[in-house]
């Protein structure tokens, strides 16, 4: 993108090999599936069975288990402006029922990237999909996202309890740093004095994104470079996660090192840990439906 300066920036954190990929922890770029974020217990109960889930945090699963992200999807439509990939997890995936196929469709348009998932099943199952980028608007070789103004359209979020897992509680973000309903700085909120701030190393939160269909779930503006993303989607929540545990290894694709907040990934989504909250939205996936979610990231320069 070009700035207000008229300067060309990568807004996007990455890595510059394949390689670097599959050693980084930091899910860059990647769809994640087939739960994003946490399931408690790395246990999924569904139509009175039990089914043992591969744990990778603590005894939680996160993103799909150790590899959930680390898949080689086959290309199966592309034309100038998008593409489409397909992903095939067999039953008992990472220990998840039902074989699931999944496609993406990334389409690009001036200003715009649209991202579009789908997903069958053949057995009941839970799904949850999302895109794990990262941005920053002042450059991907810019320090950190503590100069972004962040605003997300929710007025309650979902507060959690020991390993990041939703206490169940949809808590009122008025008068906490979770109040982003107008502008405010990333820095000041993901260093505020609150606990469940302080216990997150930042922001790594769920905000309850009110009304249904294609909806403006969050904005990001970085006043320096003049460079602003809109996010919408039609899910019913969206994950904030400030970057508060990035590392400087492997290096990005400028060749310098991220560290904490060197990026801030806005995350389009179902609840986390909803099979085991039955008020959350329902995640769950059967014979014959279909899982669909479309997000889209607006771009614009400012005056």
């Amino acid at each position: 993108m070009r700035d207000r300066g008229g300067i060309r920036r990568n807004v996007v954190l990455g890595h510059a090999t394949v390689a670097d990929y599959r050693a980084s922890t930091a899910y860059f770029g990647g769809i994640i599936g087939r739960y994003a974020n946490r399931i408690a217990g790395a246990r999924l109960r569904l139509d009175g069975q039990e089914f043992p889930l591969q744990a990778n945090e603590t005894a939680a699963t996160l993103h799909g288990g150790p590899d959930g992200h680390l898949r080689t999807w086959t290309v199966v439509d592309r034309a100038v402006d998008r593409v489409t990939l397909e992903l095939v997890s067999p039953d008992g995936d990472g220990g998840f029922p039902g074989e699931v196929t999944v496609q993406v469709t990334y389409a690009v348009s001036p200003g715009q990237v649209r991202i579009d998932l789908t997903a069958h099943t053949d057995a009941p199952t839970v799904v949850n999909l999302t895109n794990h980028t990262y941005v920053n608007l002042e450059g991907e070789d810019s320090p950190t996202v503590d100069r972004h103004l962040l605003q997300i359209r929710a007025d309650r979020y979902l507060p959690t309890g020991a390993g990041g897992i939703p206490t169940g509680e949809l808590a009122p973000v008025e008068g906490t740093p979770f109040d982003l309903r107008e502008p405010a700085l990333v820095g000041e909120r993901r260093r505020a004095e609150h606990p469940q701030v302080r216990a997150a190393t930042g922001l790594d939160h769920t905000f309850v994104v009110p009304g249904s269909g294609l909806r403006e779930h969050a904005r990001l503006v970085a006043p320096r470079t003049g460079l602003a993303l809109t996010v919408r989607s039609d899910q019913p929540g969206i994950q904030v996660y400030s970057g508060g545990h990035l590392r400087p290894h492997p290096l990005g694709t400028s060749g310098r090192p991220y560290g904490p907040a060197a990026g801030i990934a806005l995350e389009t989504q179902h609840f986390p840990d909803s099979p085991n909250h039955p008020h959350f939205p329902s995640t769950v996936l059967r014979l014959g439906e279909t899982f669909a979610s479309t997000t889209t990231w607006d771009f614009e320069t400012l005056g």
